[in-house]
């Protein structure tokens, strides 16, 4: 079955007075996840660093890019098929890691949620090191969907190395280090609300169930539940510098992956360190203001990568966005806050329709566009447009 089947499934319930559950556009999306989450959930989701304009731009500079279609071209059928590290998927869509995936479901337990949908719907999700269950309690619910890893390197390397042996062991195909967040960014949305979730005890459940950090304490996180907070916050940050890459490439055997690259010098510098694959994206604009939007730094780092998969996130809102991002040359794009506020409204249910409905549009528009694969989106098929100056 083809993915932009999915509208047919909605126009066919409506021929019995069945309308969708849960909404169809991004903007109504939102407001309505808006209603649905505890406000303190809602502005760490929702909110971005500083006065919000790089995560604002990261999802309008999309629209500086136009798709060209190609007529008699027949694509009656799309293959959005991918291989990524030896994985066939069905799809170039995965879910971006979310650190608080687990406080945005209404029973919290979105990380569960999260998995469960990747389940039904081949995405898979790559499950935070921040998560309200335990890492192998997540791996449990994939199904035959893989999943990957991402790691906020702690300070203590056993416990890095624990983590990751953790995860190796419950079956992830790849570990993702984020190297941009080892020290909060300036987030007047939270700030404002002194609302930090972690310093709260939330989605801590990674160290909690760890043996190298249980052994690390006087008490049991159970115990003594503060004494287990302040530990985290004492090995949270890992400055982490070049002189650091031979030592977290000898953490795994699985595919290693950097994300927060937006330079071509940094791309090969760390591809010529080891990395398997490099994930450009500036955090969806949640860490550091004032920077270019992820979507421009992604045709640079693609060519630095020489053929190297090229993860990419930050700004996607749509099926057309996914399209762009795949023609810039992104072997696989993730989506973060649209199948969270899904999820908002509908636990699974609402993160697969999200999901569904990214990858139908996606899907429609190769189709009306004349585009049969994914090897046929090439920069070429893209024109850049600027409103003032016309097309380029």
């Amino acid at each position: 079955m083809a993915f932009g089947d999915y509208q047919l499934e909605i126009y066919l319930q409506g021929l019995s007075g069945v309308l969708p559950s849960y909404p169809m556009a991004f903007a109504e999306l939102e407001a309505k996840a808006q209603s649905a989450m505890a406000p303190s959930v809602w502005s760490y989701v929702a909110g971005g660093a500083g006065d919000e304009r790089t995560q604002r731009v990261n999802v309008t500079a999309f629209e500086r890019w136009g798709l060209i279609p190609r007529m008699f071209v027949g694509a009656a059928e799309r293959d959005l098929s991918v291989e990524l590290f030896g994985l066939s998927l069905p799809s170039p869509l995965f879910m971006a890691p979310i650190g608080v995936i687990g406080l945005c479901a209404q029973d919290g337990h979105g990380d569960l949620a999260a998995a469960k949908a990747a389940a039904r719907t081949g995405v898979p999700m790559m499950t935070s090191t921040l998560t309200a269950d335990p890492l192998e309690d997540v791996a449990a619910e994939f199904g035959d969907t893989p999943g990957f890893f991402q790691l906020y390197t702690p300070t203590d390397r056993d416990l890095a190395a624990s983590l990751v042996s953790r995860a190796e062991a419950a079956g992830y195909k790849g570990i993702v280090v984020t190297l941009d967040t080892w020290i909060p960014g300036w987030r007047p949305r939270d700030l404002t609300t002194s609302n930090f979730p972690q310093l709260r005890g939330h989605c801590l459940s990674n160290y909690f169930a760890d043996p190298v950090f249980r052994a690390s304490l006087a008490q049991t996180p159970e115990e003594n539940p503060q004494a287990a907070i302040l530990k985290w916050i004492s090995v949270f940050g890992n400055r982490l510098s070049w002189n650091d890459l031979p030592w977290l490439r000898s953490l795994t055997t699985l595919p290693l992956l950097v994300k927060g690259i937006q330079h071509p010098d940094d791309a090969r510098r760390a591809l010529d360190g080891g990395v398997d694959g490099i994930y450009c994206s500036n955090h969806g604009g949640r860490q550091a203001n004032g920077g270019l939007p992820a979507i421009d730094a992604l045709p640079g780092v693609v060519e630095a990568a020489n053929g190297a998969p090229v993860l990419f996130d930050s700004g996607v809102r749509s099926g057309a966005d996914v399209v762009k991002a795949l023609a810039l040359g992104a072997t696989a794009v993730g989506v973060g806050r649209p199948y969270a506020y899904g999820m908002a409204l509908g636990g699974v249910d609402g993160a697969v329709h999200v999901l569904r409905s990214l990858l139908a549009e996606a899907d429609l528009i190769m189709a009306v566009d004349g585009y049969g694969s994914l090897k046929d989106l090439v920069p070429d098929a893209l024109r850049r447009v600027d409103a003032a100056e016309g097309t380029r």
